[in-house]
């Protein structure tokens, strides 16, 4: 017997970058030769001291149920972070602490959203944002974007977007998939558009703040307007800049009244983030923070190092991102040509399908992100193998006629 499909399962779609993640894997375990620049986490092992906090409240026996949203020595760290880092106050009140940033986002969608409701998103945006809105029962709005403006959202592109049924924009600076970062001028323009929909709530996912290069500063959109911190939820985790992708904690701070309904939509979902990830976070946002430097470092090297050998694929343009670790580099100039075998490059989907099959490098489609003819490469691994990576997509675009 087959099994019954809702609605809701039927809005939504399979992620594509975990998809093509899972399939280089499996031709991996085939034994072919794969790189796999797919996958959105830092190679980077987590530091030390947050893995024997981990390790230590295991031993001291705190392994049992917590907080719903959190337990409140983390949410003390979480409002002291936001503090010293974003000049945002809040409350432990104001505090959600969730198995990850997808949990936050959902909680806050479904306890805002009803059918008929629409989501603002810029594209290209991370898959899961139009995916989430779409199975709490809103429709995604893409703002699109372009390249030559550093696929950033526009002020004037903002306000065409927004509409009376508009529930919230999604604001991801630095931006996965393009690596793109807003300037603090930048996010004041776009505030000013928001001040005339003050109907419009903002959730700004700040999950790669301390991945930005060169003398580019991070802010965040309630810290640039604070008129806009009554309805701006500020979402951040401990993913990327820690390294802690497999321990599954986000976090966000926003009005006491939305946290309250978050927690009661845990309270029948996902329940806590592990008790033992809690604890390593407290220790991760409160510990030393003198590895970040050496981490960012050597993200913006491997980001120079990408960049500069992409824009030497024939048909290749790959702006230089501001931050995040991955470039979004437009393969439009091989849309229409064949393969060695004979295949028409139709798509930017075709292209990563032929690119895995004749050199092994795994990437995802710009089409899953929203804004085609593009495709994401991860520089979160070795210089060594990203070279080699490069190389071969040289290799790729020059064997096209």
């Amino acid at each position: 017997m087959k099994a019954p499909v809702s609605a809701a399962l039927k809005r939504i779609k399979p992620s594509p970058t975990i998809a093509m993640t899972i399939k280089a894997r499996a031709l991996k375990a085939e034994g072919k030769d794969i790189i796999s620049l797919s996958v959105g986490e830092p190679d980077f092992d987590t530091p030390d001291n947050i893995k024997e906090a981990g390790i230590r409240a295991i031993r001291e026996g705190k392994t049992k149920y917590t907080d719903t949203d959190g337990i409140p020595e983390l949410k003390d760290a979480i409002v002291a972070k936001f503090k010293r880092e974003n000049g945002l106050d809040y409350k432990r009140s104001q505090i959600n602490v969730s198995p990850g940033g997808k949990a936050v986002i959902f909680s806050a969608f479904i306890s805002t959203l009803d059918m008929g409701d629409e989501v603002a998103i810029p594209a290209p945006f991370w898959v899961s944002y139009p995916d989430i809105a779409a199975l709490c029962g809103a429709t995604p709005v893409p703002v699109m974007t372009t390249l030559e403006d550093g696929f950033k959202m526009k002020p004037e592109g903002l306000r065409a977007a927004l509409t009376s049924r508009t529930k919230w924009l999604i604001l991801n600076s630095p931006s996965n998939p393009s690596g793109a970062a807003y300037t603090e001028s930048e996010l004041a323009a776009l505030a000013e558009v928001l001040m005339d929909f003050p109907n419009v709530w903002v959730l700004s996912d700040d999950m790669y703040e301390h991945l930005v290069f060169g003398d580019f500063k991070f802010t965040t959109i309630a810290q640039v307007e604070p008129r806009l911190y009554p309805r701006t939820l500020t979402m951040n985790g401990l993913s990327k800049t820690y390294a802690m992708t497999g321990w599954r904690v986000g976090y966000a701070g926003g009005p006491e009244d939305l946290i309250k309904n978050m927690a009661n939509v845990m309270s029948q979902s996902t329940m806590h983030a592990s008790s033992m990830s809690q604890w390593a976070g407290v220790e991760a946002l409160n510990g030393p923070q003198d590895f970040i430097p050496r981490f960012k470092k050597s993200f913006e090297r491997r980001r120079d190092l990408v960049v500069s050998m992409l824009n030497q694929a024939q048909g290749i343009k790959c702006p230089t991102p501001e931050g995040a670790f991955y470039v979004y580099p437009s393969c439009a100039g091989v849309i229409g040509r064949k393969t060695p075998a004979g295949k028409v490059i139709a798509t930017d989907e075709d292209f990563i399908v032929a690119l895995l099959e004749a050199e092994g490098v795994a990437a995802v489609h710009g089409s899953a992100f929203g804004l085609a003819p593009n495709f994401r490469v991860s520089y979160a691994t070795s210089n060594a193998l990203l070279e080699d990576a490069c190389i071969r997509i040289q290799r790729f675009c020059a064997s096209l006629s």
